[in-house]
């Protein structure tokens, strides 16, 4: 799920298919249909194309989507690789991806084409997905973890690592017991948004990164993937508002608006 740069318009995923709907609410319009599995919409930073991950190539690939004409350009070429999510750099210059076959690591693409390049190769076990730029461009957020997934999986199973674009460094932000997954900041660079486990049930935290200051932002929400693969992320997409007031997601099959003053929650 994703919110267009004017804050106009929620791009969102189902069945395999996406859709858009306004982000006051009303009849959602389907940008794609037909066989391909298409899914992890995001907007570029211009509101002129949609980043999305489609299988209409006969292999999972990113794709890019002009949204006045519709045309769709397939960025990446892969046969063989597992795209989970990807994500626009600020300037909409590039994309991060998350792609692979196990061990899942990040790779960076000029939004014209090209081979690309992968940011990580070490640790070999080493797993990153639900990659998102920082506002300024400088860091990485993504979900980390040792190794794919076990059936017994015992917490934690995942971390918030960043990844540095100007030096290569890599650093782990979280160590959360029930672990912490899917960061998403927020646009004005306050704050950061990240699901986690207490007891039995999937939360979302939310940390100024200001202060360091943590809280629970909604508990419960849906279900978290720790146990699984997570192919299209540990938990669904998420996206703030242009001002950073709100936050888009969705859980208990809708789309809602949680507000980062005091909680509060409607339905889109």
């Amino acid at each position: 799920m994703d919110v267009s740069p004017d804050g106009q318009t929620i791009a969102f995923d189902l069945m395999g298919d996406i859709y858009t709907i306004p982000a006051t609410g009303g009849t959602a319009t389907a940008l794609t249909r037909g066989l391909p599995y298409e899914v992890h919409p995001r907007f570029s930073p211009d509101g002129k194309s949609l980043l999305y991950i489609s299988d209409k190539s006969g292999s999972e690939n990113i794709w890019i989507m002009d949204l006045e004409s519709r045309e769709e350009t397939q960025l990446t070429k892969s046969e063989n690789k597992h795209y989970f999510s990807a994500d626009w750099s600020p300037d909409g210059t590039y994309v991060v991806g998350a792609a692979g076959r196990r061990n899942i690591k990040l790779h960076l693409y000029h939004r014209e084409g090209g081979g690309g390049s992968q940011l990580l190769d070490k640790p070999e076990n080493l797993k990153t997905i639900d990659p998102a730029f920082s506002p300024d461009g400088k860091r990485i957020y993504f979900s980390r973890r040792t190794g794919a997934w076990n059936y017994n999986a015992q917490l934690p199973q995942y971390q918030i690592g960043t990844y540095d674009m100007e030096d290569g460094g890599m650093a782990v932000i979280t160590s959360r017991y029930g672990s912490a997954f899917t960061p998403t900041p927020s646009p004005d660079g306050k704050w950061l948004v990240f699901g986690s486990r207490y007891e039995e049930h999937t939360g979302l935290r939310l940390r100024n990164l200001e202060t360091g200051e943590e809280r629970w932002l909604a508990y419960p929400v849906q279900r978290d993937e720790q146990e699984s693969i997570a192919p299209l992320g540990v938990l669904p997409a998420m996206a703030f508002s242009p001002d950073s007031k709100e936050l888009f997601l969705s859980y208990g099959g809708k789309i809602r608006a949680l507000s980062i003053a005091d909680n509060s929650v409607r339905e889109i």
